[in-house]
């Protein structure tokens, strides 16, 4: 899709969101169904006194996850697909542990690493790393034989292997996978965040809630999908960027 006829939906998309929330305002006049314009201009008026501080520590959150994720998912991915022995030793890991629900994990993280920072950066890689690791794993062994033996014939170490044939032909893959990762992993950072913490789009969200402010409510929920869908569209670029010979 052009960049243009992208940008064309994501707007038709948000007007429909917009359209059908502001009707659900005029026909059931509640005020736990604020309007949306109100939600908005709400977000200007307390953003900086009240949301930014959350904003920074949840994108702190879910950056520093999706880093970690990749410097051990990609690494692990690469050796499991270039090194059958390596392979044979860790899928059935992988696989044991890749279907367990992340979320389910919760209560034993926490357990063992207690409620601050180290238990939530923990929850985002467990959701990302898996599926960073496989992808890779999968790109790697996608990678015709003769590829490698041209470049060997050349005289090429595996360091060069690795530089030369294998980043670059898996680097889109590693960047989708986080790509489909992420939104699942907002998730779970807005879970987490409720607990043994008072800074993050989840405690405000949930702190909103209870204080029967729903303005707030709204506002917090439309600035972590805005997050989310930023951190997504820079993925986007970033692969865009780094991929443009495809």
């Amino acid at each position: 899709m052009l960049p243009r006829e992208r940008w064309q939906g994501m707007t038709y998309s948000l007007a429909v969101v917009v359209l059908v929330w502001y009707l659900l305002y005029l026909v059931l006049q509640l005020p736990i169904v604020p309007s949306p314009f109100a939600v908005v201009v709400n977000i200007f008026k307390i953003f900086q006194a009240k949301i930014e501080v959350h904003v920074l520590y949840s994108l702190g959150r879910i950056l520093a996850g999706i880093v970690v994720s990749i410097l051990v998912g990609v690494p692990l991915g690469y050796l499991m697909g270039y090194f059958y022995n390596v392979n044979r030793v860790l899928s059935p890991l992988i696989y044991f542990t890749y279907p367990v629900p992340k979320l389910a994990l919760l209560p034993v993280v926490m357990l063992l690493f207690g409620l601050g920072e180290a238990s939530k950066l923990i929850m985002i890689v467990l959701i990302i790393v898996f599926q960073i690791i496989i992808t890779s794993r999968d790109a790697v062994r996608d990678i015709p034989q003769e590829t490698y033996r041209s470049l060997q014939s050349l005289g090429a170490s595996r360091l060069q292997m690795f530089t030369e044939i294998i980043i670059p032909a898996s680097l889109s893959e590693v960047l989708t996978a986080t790509r489909l990762a992420l939104g699942t992993a907002v998730s779970i950072l807005f879970f987490t965040e409720t607990f043994g913490t008072e800074y993050g789009m989840g405690y405000f969200i949930m702190d909103s809630w209870m204080r029967v402010n729903y303005l707030d409510m709204y506002s917090g929920i439309i600035v972590l999908s805005f997050m989310g869908f930023l951190i997504f569209t820079a993925i986007d670029f970033t692969e865009k960027y780094l991929c443009s010979w495809r």
